[in-house]
């Protein structure tokens, strides 16, 4: 029997309707690593405690451990016993363009799940909630961001931190020397040598650069918080298949408690290369997170 294009269209959208990951399935990410026989997650190399090296240049932490959770549920799902898990290097300013091109499959590291990103790519549900504020040495007068008058500050390129502070910058007419760093460690370095007064960045990665200094005691995060952020993992836009394996992939760390034991080991423990403790205590907002998980940004909620 000869179908007419009407109804062969019509069949076509009802078998689509069915099963509608079959498209992003034949073109997505779980085929491409299908093929290829590797999942390839991007790292950090100095955002301590979620993805970083340690003094044997191997990839370590908090979001590092999540992203081989979500390459293990990857490996169970497409029953591949010898996945590759391969890594990537990747910074604040090459993060975004290397998900989109396919170089990586997916980056969980220290990327903020905003409106502006949400266009260019897709977000897992949230795996950790911060507050952007100063770090700088206890003897410096800074207070709070009014007290940035006129001074250098630095920041880190291609970051949330940097557009606050530029926008700050030019509303509040502060006139600030705003220095761009091309990395977490370069800004720390320029606090650390007097180059800037002050480094803004989320307030947990900020603990994490000044628990690694012989006193730690010396410096101080303050500052009203000027955003609050929600980290997600980083996927190509548009592969609702393999986004679903990422989230299902956390959400179980949740549900099982699993997350306690890796918050507890990366935020409240000894950690490598220096042994340094964060003392950084679950945020409220963060267990709020855990119970109710989401793919939304803080400024969506």
């Amino acid at each position: 029997m000869k179908m007419s294009a009407g109804l062969l269209y019509a069949a076509m959208l009802s078998i689509a309707a069915t099963n509608p990951a079959s498209a992003d399935e034949a073109n997505g990410t779980l085929k491409k690593i299908k093929n290829s026989g590797a999942i390839v997650l991007a790292y950090r190399d100095s955002a301590i405690p979620f993805s970083y090296l340690d003094n044997d240049q191997q990839t370590i932490g908090y979001s590092w451990d999540i992203a081989n959770a979500v390459a293990a549920r990857v490996k169970s799902e497409l029953k591949m016993q010898n996945l590759e898990i391969k890594g990537n290097l990747v910074t604040s300013q090459t993060r975004i363009p290397l998900v989109q091109n396919g170089t990586v499959d997916i980056e969980c590291g220290v990327t903020t799940n905003n409106i502006e990103r949400q266009q260019q790519v897709d977000f897992s549900v949230g795996i950790f909630q911060a507050s952007t504020r100063l770090l700088t040495k206890a003897t410096s007068g800074v207070k709070d961001f009014s007290d940035l008058q006129g001074k250098n500050v630095v920041t880190t390129a291609g970051t949330t931190s940097e557009r606050l502070l530029k926008i700050m910058n030019a509303d509040k007419q502060m006139g600030m020397n705003i220095i761009s760093a091309k990395d977490h460690s370069e800004s720390f370095q320029m606090v650390q040598s007097g180059r800037a007064v002050a480094f803004m960045l989320d307030d947990v990665l900020l603990a994490g650069f000044a628990s690694k200094t012989n006193v730690p005691s010396d410096w101080v995060i303050t500052g009203q918080p000027q955003s609050h952020e929600i980290y997600g993992c980083m996927v190509r836009k548009g592969d609702p298949s393999f986004k679903k394996v990422v989230d299902e992939a956390i959400k179980d760390l949740y549900q099982s408690g699993k997350i306690n034991t890796l918050y507890s080991k990366w935020f409240e423990s000894p950690v490598p290369p220096k042994g340094q403790n964060l003392n950084f205590p679950l945020p409220k907002e963060l267990k709020a997170l855990i119970d109710n998980p989401t793919d939304k940004a803080a400024d969506q909620l």
